[in-house]
């Protein structure tokens, strides 16, 4: 036991020294993702834009985990860069609590990110992936449904689905409900996403929590209501970059920014859809987005 142990050790030990003699970092640029499909796209569609346009090589750390796993990551020089949400990096890096205006949400995010961790947020892509509520198509029409507030008369008779997380979050089904002045039959189903959206369409329930951006949605001719008492904070995708990096290569401002106001909620829909509804390679979905937008 003791033998397999210190060859585990000295192992461990010829890894980092291989790690640390391994190529240097001077002329490649690391970008990073969280560990969900449109994390993926937008980290490969990011790195094919700042090949093509700056000949530099870049290197994908795709899926590494959650948001606190990609922060530190950043922090600490392991990324330059990875796309990340306003909201999300108000209430869950910056702790600072929920702000509904896109614009001061973007402006606290870039001024607190400059100061405290040295990195800068440039420009939005140009969706927001929020929490969404959704119901079928065919009630929509049927009963004239276009916002949140229009459900209030036939919630009681309705059965709500949502994932797990949107139970426990701050800006979730609670505040929901609360400032709907919403009341369901009973409490909500709580399933996978993947699974909620397969429910809502065979009739299991009638209106679930989402995500705005998920592919589903249209693919399973689902609608997205309007949140018309703009209950749901903004979380507006930007690449976030490292200040160092972006000494170290000053055209990666005005490159990354071509790309700002680019992406609408249907294009990434679509992309989302295309890689895990029509499993198609998220290389070839990025470059053929690049494409059609002249990129």
């Amino acid at each position: 036991m003791k033998r397999a142990a210190a060859l585990l050790l000295v192992l461990g030990s010829l890894l980092v020294l291989l790690t640390a003699c391994g190529p240097g970092r001077d002329n490649r640029i690391v970008i990073g993702s969280k560990n969900f499909t449109e994390q993926v796209i937008l980290a490969e569609l990011l790195a094919q834009h700042i090949e093509a346009r700056t000949g530099l090589e870049v290197a994908r750390k795709l899926n590494l985990g959650g948001t606190f796993i990609c922060h530190q990551a950043l922090r600490t020089g392991q990324l330059d860069l990875y796309v990340e949400y306003t909201g999300t990096a108000l209430t869950a890096i910056l702790k600072a609590g929920v702000v509904r205006d896109p614009e001061e949400a973007y402006r606290r995010v870039k001024e607190s990110y400059a100061r405290q961790f040295n990195v800068d947020w440039l420009a939005p892509l140009g969706f927001d992936d929020t929490f969404a509520i959704i119901v079928r198509a065919e009630d929509a029409r049927r009963l004239n449904l276009t916002t949140i507030t229009d459900v209030v008369p036939y919630a009681p008779r309705w059965r709500a689905g949502s994932g797990h997380e949107f139970m426990e979050r701050a800006d979730g089904y609670r505040g929901l409900v609360e400032a709907y002045g919403l009341r369901f039959e009973r409490p909500p189903l709580t399933m996978q996403l993947g699974l909620l959206y397969r429910a809502l369409k065979e009739g299991e329930v009638d209106i679930v929590a989402g995500n705005s951006t998920d592919g589903v949605i249209d693919a399973l001719g689902l609608v997205i209501l309007q949140d018309d008492l703009h209950y749901f904070p903004p979380y507006d995708a930007a690449p976030i970059v490292r200040r160092e990096t972006l000494e170290r290569f000053p055209q990666l401002r005005e490159v990354l920014s071509e790309l700002a106001g680019q992406i609408s909620e249907q294009d990434m829909r679509r992309m989302n859809f295309a890689v895990d509804g029509e499993q198609r390679d998220v290389k070839v979905v990025a470059a053929e987005f690049l494409r059609r937008k002249g990129l």
